[in-house]
């Protein structure tokens, strides 16, 4: 029995009391703790007040308090948990706060963000003054930066509710039992003369000019300071003077305060206050109103608190895909808020809004997810992308809206980590054999072989070796020309994946019938490839020991990047890694940015072939940009065959700069593609442009031996596709030479000059040109002399 008299009354309340928060001494009768639920991590404040320790004047008045703090519901006034009384002590539990004065002296934003902040604190205040003086006809008599609070999402709360009165009662002077607390008294309350002008809010107004002095210059300490204006905002300092004016009858009502303030120009008027009003009035929007609000959201963002955007905004935002008609357009600055938080917390609240996502059928939706999967795809488990996210994205392959294919081709770059090996080589393959062979978007094709080239590292070894070779080869047949220049960049990108056997005799025979390309942009590519291919197999000839490290990458899974053999293909693996072909889905913004590029740009790319190509749908409009290595000549150049030693190369054409092309010949559905032995038509009104021409384009020419449906990657991709073609009269002329020459393995000895019987003019030409032949010849063997000092002789050295 007396063990049930003297235990701890907490014991009987719900929430644990913590640690003292400083902040609050001799400013209040009550004592701030930290707490939390009990068998929860739910974090709160108790106001604790001493029973034994306290006077009853101010037992009466904590009574009153948690008696009125019950009964007020805003969301700008503290909100009430829970209370308990004991005869040693009295609790009261509300939403976790921290003093304003607390706060601000550790706020670390500044400039902008700093005043859009504060700003909105202050309309906070206000209009839960407004609350109490209009629509609860009360009087708080106790507003000052000791009786404001701010919780976790940065909002702030009026609190101090311990002297609240009815407003219709003028005759009763509220006294403060508080000292430090009689400052804030208006000057009405010691004149007699003025007792008549009070009006409801008069007391409340100047409480508010008060906190408006003590927010920009801190705490108060004597009345006299209300009267140095230099910190305050001059958008307020009008505000300011009636709040703090002698004559009670002269301060506005805080309503009036609210719609003088928010009007343009006012100081109430900000991105802040605007986005934080709509969400909280948004279950009576409409949903264009949504869908204007959040599509206009994600820039301002970086102007937000961060602790208003984690807790107060993104909970609203997620509240309202939940719940409401929000749409797909929330979706931007859903993701860009879900970076703020933690794993545990983004795996809570964001994962499971994705996985919902993504069983949409709504086209609008899936294309924002795919654009947005970058920003979230690190936060997914491998099961979660395999199980529940990949299978809805693999039905975009498919979709008869070349935007959604387009976009879920480029998505696999950032799904192709997390893809279990059915998923990514045999599923992602076959779609991929599909769109590349069959689709009717030249862009898509060009996308698809680009995504191909980036993934390739993702790939397992096997598979690997049966598919890049035959895809990319087939790629550079397309009639499409930046599909035949993604098929040669992925191929110099890709070099470290093949056998020098098949470089030899299935890559170079492919990469040589397009060196008379008609597309300038695909012969500067091709020429540079074969360049570096060849320098390779000639390191390999000169030295047989560095065939391993030349094929150290075929057979693994995580290939190194810092291969010696993989340099030379820097400039293809940063043009295929760099962007995607753009398509008239994707944003038109670099134009302006190209047309000041190609100024600089050398006369020799600056003139396109004059053809012309048709085109379909909505799919493609200009070309990825290169980008361009500044090829210093180094000392890695062993031979006249690597591309350093083949004129100037910082300047190789650039994809986007491309214009119109292919032939002239028709605009209709299968007019597009042009005859790849026919010579590009000359114009003397060449036009250069920063994309494409929005015809239609035309379709890809299917070949025979491609099937509706492909069962298997390698099936599709077949080395059987990859035979050069050799015309007769090239193989016949082969056959000539072969039985005039005898191919020895000494020196070619030059032919017998005839009795010159020509101009003299023509012979001192002649003579010149000899001339500097041997001069260049010299300087040759002078560049070589100082780059290698003895080993083996390089192919294309002149003995000696």
């Amino acid at each position: 029995m007396w063990s049930f008299f003297s235990r701890d009354p907490s014991k009987d309340f719900s929430f644990e009391i913590g640690e003292l928060v400083k902040g609050l001494d001799e400013r209040s009768v009550w004592s701030l703790h930290k707490g939390k639920r009990k068998g929860t991590t739910e974090e709160v404040s108790v106001f604790v007040f001493d029973i034994k320790g306290g006077s009853e004047t101010q037992l009466e008045i904590a009574k009153a308090a948690i008696k009125r703090l019950k009964t007020l519901r805003h969301p700008s006034i503290l909100t009430y948990l829970d209370s308990y009384e004991s005869d040693k002590v009295l609790y009261l539990a509300t939403e976790y706060v921290e003093p304003l004065a607390s706060h601000l002296e550790k706020l670390t934003i500044e400039g902008a963000q700093k005043d859009l902040y504060i700003a909105w604190g202050l309309f906070q205040i206000t209009r839960a003054l407004s609350f109490l003086n209009n629509d609860g006809n009360l009087r708080h008599n106790n507003v000052n930066i000791w009786s404001v609070f701010v919780n976790s999402s940065g909002e702030w709360k009026l609190g101090g509710v311990e002297y609240v009165s009815s407003a219709q009662d003028n005759s009763n002077v509220t006294i403060k039992i508080i000292p430090s607390l009689e400052m804030y008294d208006p000057p009405e309350k010691n004149d007699p003369t003025k007792q008549r002008s009070i009006t409801k809010c008069s007391a409340d107004m100047w409480g508010l000019g008060c906190l408006i002095w003590e927010v920009f210059n801190g705490p108060l300490y004597q009345q006299s300071s209300l009267k140095l204006l230099d910190k305050i905002p001059k958008q307020l300092g009008p505000l300011y003077c009636e709040l703090v004016g002698a004559n009670p009858s002269s301060r506005p009502n805080p309503a009036d305060i609210i719609t003088r303030c928010r009007k343009l120009g006012g100081y109430f008027k900000n991105d802040l206050v605007d986005t934080l009003l709509f969400l909280e009035e948004i279950q009576i929007k409409d949903k264009n109103e949504k869908n204007r609000f959040f599509s206009n959201l994600t820039p301002h963002l970086d102007n937000f608190p961060e602790s208003v955007c984690k807790h107060k905004i993104l909970p609203q935002l997620i509240t309202a895909f939940d719940y409401g008609d929000a749409g797909s357009a929330v979706l931007a600055p859903m993701f860009k808020l879900g970076q703020l938080l933690d794993e545990a917390d983004y795996q809570k609240k964001i994962v499971p809004c994705v996985v919902k996502l993504f069983v949409s059928n709504d086209r609008a939706t899936r294309s924002r997810l795919l654009q947005q999967l970058e920003h979230f795809i690190g936060h997914l488990q491998a099961a979660t992308v395999n199980e529940q996210i990949f299978p809805q994205i693999a039905h975009g392959f498919m979709d008869t809206n070349p935007t959604i294919r387009e976009q879920t081709v480029k998505s696999v770059i950032h799904l192709a980590p997390k893809l279990s090996y059915n998923n990514l080589n045999v599923e992602v393959l076959r779609h991929f054999a599909r769109l590349q062979s069959k689709d009717d978007q030249g862009g898509i094709r060009t996308n698809t072989t680009v995504c191909l080239g980036k993934i390739a590292q993702h790939l397992h070894p096997q598979i690997r070796q049966k598919v890049l070779i035959s895809a990319f080869i087939r790629a550079m047949r397309d009639p499409f020309p930046p599909a035949r220049n993604a098929g040669i960049l992925a191929l110099a990108a890709t070099q470290q994946y093949y056998l020098l056997n098949e470089v030899s005799s299935r890559i170079l025979p492919a990469l040589c019938q397009l060196t008379m390309d008609p597309e300038k942009s695909v012969r500067d590519s091709v020429f540079r490839t074969i360049k570096g291919f060849l320098g390779k197999l000639e390191k390999v000839s000169e030295d047989p020991s560095l065939r391993e490290s030349m094929e150290a990458d075929v057979n693994t899974a995580t290939p190194s990047l810092s291969n010696a053999a993989a340099t030379w293909a820097g400039w293809a693996v940063t043009a295929v890694t760099a962007k995607f072909y753009r398509s008239q889905s994707d944003t038109v913004k670099s134009m302006n940015p190209m047309a000041s590029k190609m100024l600089t740009k050398p006369a020799s790319l600056e003139q396109p072939s004059s053809s012309s190509i048709s085109t379909t749908t909505s799919s493609v409009t200009s070309m990825t940009s290169l980008e361009h290595e500044e090829g210093s000549r180094g000392n890695e150049s062993v031979s006249d065959y690597d591309y350093d030693h083949w004129g100037d190369n910082d300047n190789w054409g650039d994809m986007e700069t491309v214009g119109q092309m292919a032939s002239s010949s028709g605009s209709g559905g299968g007019g597009g593609t042009s005859d790849a032995a026919s010579p590009p038509s000359g114009s003397g009104t060449n036009k250069i442009t920063d994309g494409w021409d929005n015809e239609e384009w035309g379709s890809l020419e299917e070949e025979p031996e491609v099937e509706a449906e492909l069962t298997s990657p390698s099936e599709a991709w077949s080395p059987s596709d990859t035979t050069p073609i050799i015309p007769e009269s090239y193989e016949h002329g082969l056959s000539n030479r072969k039985s005039v020459n005898n191919w020895g393995d000494s020196e070619f000895e030059p032919l017998e000059e005839q009795p010159s019987t020509t101009n003299p003019k023509l012979e001192e030409a002649k003579k010149k040109r000899e001339e500097r032949k041997l001069m260049r010849q010299k300087e040759l063997e002078a560049r070589r002399a100082s780059r290698t000092t003895g080993g083996p002789m390089k192919l294309g050295a002149k003995k000696l």
